[in-house]
């Protein structure tokens, strides 16, 4: 009963650190849609980035101190190159479609993470849990209507952002596992800067100083979260976090309208009430059956 309590413990953990990312992130892309297309797409996240990495240099400078094995340095490097590529491509889509669609879309980021946590590290899933991310992805679908609608260069650039940002959150799953969770998010920081660069030179326009401080409070916000979810990745398995991700439709939709105008899509509700319904069943009837395990499997410590 001991392993049962702390493993339901730990992923009642997992799950909150998972909303309170949501939330930080939710308020992220209210700075950026607030910030449109003023600022090319890379100088953007470009000093997104450099701010937040001043916030982050008490836990990034022990660490570059100490050092790292050349494996670490290797997915810290891979990591850095995969989020690069994601940030400019949702900095691009975020001025461009609106939040909710930015927020629809990137529901193909936790599939991915979900999947790849199944084939590349060995964590299962259960039929229900399957099930569940079934239905939320058909959610989705209602949501963006696929075939009834024109996909602009938004909604491609978003499309690509999600996939790289599966990828990249997989990337620190493993990382999570080696360094601490704030090591995580400092070195990400630094690698993406240095990914950035380049391309922000390129198509650097003069911000104001209305802009640096929006990008300022975006530094903060996306830095909590990252972190957040980062400690979210530490407490729980993959399979019990990202369906607390879907929740993110339901805020971004209430900020579009209440802070940017944009028009309530009946469709939208209807997809979020079905992704929520359906996460909120599964989640109950798992934790229903764990709860009723009186003898924990031999392997059950393994999944902690």
């Amino acid at each position: 009963m001991s392993t049962i309590s702390l493993s339901t413990r730990r992923d009642l953990n997992g799950i909150f650190w998972m909303l309170a990312a949501g939330l930080s992130f939710v308020a992220v892309n209210g700075t950026v849609r607030w910030l449109g297309q003023a600022l090319p797409a890379a100088e953007g996240a470009f000093i997104r980035f450099a701010i937040g990495l001043v916030f982050l240099i008490p836990a990034l400078w022990p660490g570059l101190r100490r050092g790292f094995p050349p494996q670490v340095w290797r997915m810290f490097a891979l990591r850095g190159a995969l989020h690069s590529l994601a940030v400019i491509l949702w900095f691009f889509a975020m001025a461009r479609i609106t939040v909710a669609e930015v927020t629809a879309i990137g529901f193909l980021n936790p599939i991915v993470v979900t999947i790849g946590a199944a084939l590349l590290m060995g964590e299962r899933i259960s039929w229900r849990r399957a099930l569940a991310i079934a239905v939320a992805l058909c959610g989705a679908m209602i949501v963006l209507r696929p075939g009834l609608r024109a996909l602009e260069p938004g909604h491609v650039a978003q499309l690509g952002a999600s996939v790289t940002f599966g990828a990249s959150y997989l990337v620190a799953k493993r990382l999570s596992e080696r360094v601490p969770a704030s090591v995580v998010v400092a070195m990400m920081s630094l690698t993406v800067c240095i990914g950035l660069a380049p391309f922000a030179a390129m198509t650097w326009v003069t911000p104001s100083l209305t802009q640096c401080l929006v990008l300022g409070c975006t530094a903060f916000f996306a830095t909590l979260g990252h972190y957040c979810m980062t400690r979210a990745f530490a407490e729980a398995p993959l399979t019990v976090t990202q369906p607390v991700v879907f929740l993110q439709l339901i805020w971004a939709s209430l900020l579009g309208a209440l802070v940017f105008a944009e028009p309530i899509d009946l469709w939208v509700l209807v997809g979020g009430a079905v992704m929520i319904g359906a996460i909120c069943y599964i989640t109950w009837r798992e934790a229903r059956l764990r709860r009723g395990t009186v003898t924990p499997p031999s392997d059950a410590t393994k999944e902690v």
